[in-house]
């Protein structure tokens, strides 16, 4: 069966320059998001979904390497409402996915079980990251940037911010469909 559109998604957590600060575990507080029309081969639609920490805070070095701000996160959304967004909006309970990687699967499989929200989404994921090093015939993991590099597409926007993140790991989606390397 052909799935028309995939979800890329790519999320970005609190985080220090070390260990946790104690109490404060590391929380989603951006899901970038990615519609990818499979079909066409196009990216449709770019969302970054801003998430309200509920049990941690963002450092200085977290503002630094993503550029997300106390202030700018305060004005999201609970992660409840974020994965009912995900679930109502974006179809992502029925929908395949991917991510770079397994952390953002992960990320959400630990914050669900820790607060009890449904996991958004349903079973079929699929880690570019791994799909890019079978595409290249090497066991060597490509970060997002070497890969982009690898495949000499350019970054776009900013460099760990979840929606330009998720729309540039759509582009070497795109590129491994197009060396029909991507696994259906």
């Amino acid at each position: 069966m052909h799935t028309e559109y995939l979800n890329v998604v790519d999320v970005e957590a609190t985080c220090w320059r070390g260990p946790n600060p104690p109490g404060q575990p590391m929380e989603i507080i951006e899901i970038g998001l990615c519609v990818l029309d499979t079909r066409t081969r196009e990216r449709v639609a770019e969302h970054s979904i801003l998430v309200r920490p509920e049990r941690s805070t963002v450092s200085k070095f977290c503002t630094e390497l993503t550029t997300l701000t106390p202030e700018m996160v305060a004005t999201g959304i609970t992660f409840a409402q974020a994965c009912e967004l995900l679930r109502t909006d974006f179809h992502a309970d029925s929908r395949p996915w991917a991510s770079w990687g397994a952390y953002d699967r992960r990320q959400f499989e630990r914050q669900c079980a820790a607060t009890e929200v449904p996991y958004p989404f349903g079973s079929k994921h699929t880690n570019a990251k791994l799909a890019f090093s079978a595409s290249r015939g090497t066991e060597h993991r490509f970060g997002m940037a070497g890969a982009l590099k690898a495949a000499e597409l350019p970054l776009e926007g900013t460099h760990h911010r979840g929606g330009d993140d998720a729309w540039n790991i759509a582009a070497l989606i795109i590129e491994m469909m197009r060396r029909d390397s991507w696994p259906e």
